[in-house]
C-alpha cells in the first residue's frame, strides 16, 4: 500500500488526499526540491520538505529497508545551483562553481566533524552521510518528538527553574563538546529544540557557520531573539560567546515564556524587560546568569561553558546564601505569651479583606460619579469604561475599534481618524515601552458609533518601568542585600574582591550606583562582595 508523502501513513491507492493529514498526494514537489518518492542511496525515500534555509533543505522520509521514519538533509545552497522540475541532479554554472565547491566542502566537513562526537544523547543523531546527485546528504533520526515551544505551552507558558535546569544542563554539555571539535551551532533557539517521550531535550538545526552570519556566499538564517549581535555583522567571527547568547536566550524563553527582543532592537535598548513577578519567581543567581549571558558585547558576556554552569548552579558560597534566604523566607512569626490572648489572624487574609473593602468603597464612589462625569476614574486601573462609551448591542454591523495597544502615541495619533485623548498621569509598566499605549477605550474590537473626526479614543500611556529607590546595603551580608534588592524587582549581580576593612560575605559597595539612587525596576545592580582579607604567603606558612 502506498504512503502519504505528507505524513508517511499508509493510504489506499485510490485516494490522493490523505485522511490523516489532508495532504494532496497528486501534487508535485516544486523544483528545485527533490520529487516525491525519490530514492537516495538505494534505500531512503524522499517525502515533503519540512524546513529550508540558505544552505540546505530538510525532507521527511523513510528507510525502505527498515520502515523507520527519518529526516533527510540535502545540501542545497540557494542561488548557487539549478535543478529542473522532476530532476534530481544539481547543475552548477561555471561562475558559481568555486563558491559551490567551497560551501559543499564546509558542509561535509562540518557534519563529519559533528559525527565524531562520542555522546550524542542530547542531539538529533546522524544515521548516515553520502554524496549523490552532485551534492551531499545527511540522514538524521526522526522520532515521535514534540517541539520545545509546544512543550512550554503545555506547561502553562513557562517553566520553573527546577524543571528547566535538568533539561538544559545536557544541552550546555553538548554545545561545549561541539566547540571542543572546533565548530559551533550558532542557532540555538526554541525552534531547534525537541522534547522526547522520556522528557529529554534534543538539539537539531545544525548548519555551518556560513549559514549563521551575514556576509557569506549563503543567504543566512538567523533566529530573532536568539541570534547574537555579532551574527548580524558581515563576516564577524563567531565563537563560544555566540552560542552562550543563544543558549541563555532560549533559557530566557523557557523561564519567562517570551524571547528577548532581537539583537537589532536591543541596540536601542539593551534591557531584558523581565517583569517584577518573574524576577521574584526565579532564583537571583539564575536571573544574574541570564543577564550576563545576554550581554550585547561578546567580551562582556559569560566567557565559557564552565562559567555558565557555575552561574546557573549554586556554588558553595551561593548555596549558603540561597539556604539562608530560604530559611529566612520560611520562618513564621513566633508569638510571645503576652500575645497569646490576641486573635491569630493571617496577615494575608487581613490584607485581602482590606483590599476588597477599599475596592467596594471605590466602586460605590465610581458608580455615583460616572453618570455626571464620564471621565472620573478613567484609567485608574486600565479597565474603567466611561458611561458614554457603553458598547452597542451584539447585532452591531458597523465599524469596530482597531487595536492600538503597544503602539507609540505619535503613531496612534497619525493613524486614528478622530481625537485621541491622553490620560494626563500615565502609568508605570514593566512590559509596555515608555510612550506606548497600555490600554484604550473603546477597546480593540468594540463597536464604534462615531467615525471620522467625531470619533474619540481615550488612551493610557506607559511611563516605562517604575523608578525605585535603591536602599542602603553597604556592609550588609550578601544574603540580606540580595534578598532585599531582588524583592524590589532588581536583577542582582555579584563581583567579589578582597577587602581589609569589610568582613567576608558583606557588601563593599555598589558598582555604578549608590543608596538613594532612583532607577528603573528590572535594572541590574552589581554588588561588590568581600572575600575578606587576602591571605599572604607569610600568613599561610604560619598556619
Amino acid at each position: 500500500m502506498p504512503v502519504c508523502m505528507g505524513c508517511l501513513n499508509e493510504i489506499p491507492a485510490s485516494d490522493s488526499v490523505c485522511k490523516v493529514c489532508g495532504f494532496n498526494n497528486s501534487e508535485k514537489q516544486s523544483a528545485p526540491l527533490l520529487p516525491y518518492g525519490t530514492v537516495l542511496n538505494n534505500k531512503y525515500v524522499v517525502a515533503r520538505d519540512t524546513d529550508t534555509n540558505g544552505e540546505s533543505t530538510h525532507y521527511l522520509g523513510y528507510d525502505k529497508t527498515t520502515g523507520n521514519v527519518i529526516s533527510i538533509r540535502e545540501f542545497l545552497p540557494m542561488g548557487l545551483f539549478e535543478r529542473g522540475e522532476d530532476e534530481t541532479k544539481l547543475f552548477v554554472a561555471p561562475q558559481d562553481r568555486d563558491n559551490f565547491s567551497k560551501a559543499l566542502d564546509d558542509f561535509v566537513h562540518y557534519y563529519e566533524t559533528l559525527n565524531t562526537l562520542t555522546d550524542k544523547a542530547a542531539m538529533v543523531n546522524i544515521l548516515d552521510m553520502f554524496t549523490e546527485n552532485n551534492t551531499a546528504y545527511v540522514i538524521e533520526e526522526n522520532d515521535d518528538w514534540i517541539s520545545f515551544t509546544e512543550y512550554v505551552d503545555h506547561k502553562g507558558g513557562h517553566l520553573e527553574w527546577d524543571a528547566a535546569r535538568p533539561l538544559f544542563m545536557p544541552i550546555i554539555t553538548l554545545i561545549e563538546n561541539i566547540h571542543k571539535l572546533g565548530i559551533g551551532h550558532y542557532a540555538i533557539s526554541p525552534s531547534n529544540l525537541y522534547v522526547t517521550s522520556a522528557g529529554k531535550l534534543k538539539l537539531g538545526g545544525f548548519s555551518t557557520e556560513n549559514e549563521r552570519k551575514r556576509g557569506t556566499m549563503l543567504k543566512s538564517q538567523l533566529y530573532g531573539g536568539c541570534a547574537a549581535p555579532e551574527q548580524y555583522l558581515d563576516n564577524q567571527t563567531l565563537d563560544v560567546a555566540t552560542d552562550i547568547y543563544g543558549l541563555t536566550a532560549t533559557l530566557f524563553y523557557a523561564l519567562t515564556g517570551n524571547l528577548p527582543l532581537s539583537a537589532k532592537e536591543r541596540e536601542k535598548d539593551s534591557r531584558l524587560l523581565i517583569s517584577n513577578n518573574t524576577v521574584k519567581r526565579l532564583p537571583p543567581h539564575v536571573v544574574a546568569a541570564l543577564a550576563n549571558g545576554l550581554q550585547m558585547k561578546s567580551e562582556a558576556r559569560i566567557a565559557d561553558f564552565d562559567e555558565l554552569r557555575a552561574q546557573l548552579s549554586v556554588s558553595s558560597t551561593v548555596q549558603a546564601i540561597q539556604d539562608e534566604i530560604s530559611r529566612t523566607a520560611s520562618m513564621t512569626p513566633i508569638q510571645t505569651e503576652n500575645e497569646g490572648t490576641k486573635s491569630k489572624v493571617n496577615p494575608t487574609i487581613v490584607g485581602l479583606v482590606a483590599t476588597l473593602v477599599a475596592l467596594l468603597i471605590f466602586a460605590a464612589i465610581g458608580l455615583f460619579w460616572l453618570p455626571t462625569n464620564p471621565l472620573m476614574g478613567l484609567f485608574t486601573n486600565g479597565s474603567t469604561v466611561p458611561a458614554t462609551l457603553a458598547a452597542p448591542t451584539e447585532d452591531w454591523t458597523g465599524p469596530v475599534m482597531a487595536d492600538y495597544t503597544g503602539k507609540k502615541l505619535e503613531d496612534v495619533k497619525a493613524s486614528f481618524q478622530g481625537t485621541v485623548k491622553v490620560d494626563a498621569d500615565g502609568a508605570y509598566s514593566d512590559t509596555v515601552p515608555k510612550g506606548c499605549v497600555i490600554s484604550q477605550e473603546p477597546q480593540a474590537g468594540e463597536p464604534i458609533s462615531d467615525t471620522g473626526s467625531e470619533a474619540i479614543m481615550y488612551v493610557l500611556i506607559s511611563k516605562g518601568p517604575e523608578l525605585i529607590e535603591i536602599p542602603e546595603v553597604v556592609d550588609k551580608s550578601y544574603t540580606a542585600a540580595a534578598e532585599e534588592l531582588t524583592n524590589l524587582g532588581f536583577i542582582v549581580l555579584q563581583e567579589v574582591e578582597y577587602s581589609n576593612t569589610v568582613g567576608e560575605g558583606k557588601v563593599i559597595e555598589l558598582n555604578g550606583h549608590k543608596a538613594g539612587d532612583k532607577v528603573e525596576s528590572g535594572s541590574e545592580i552589581v554588588m561588590k562582595v568581600s572575600l575578606g582579607k587576602e591571605k599572604t604567603s607569610s600568613s599561610s606558612s604560619s598556619n
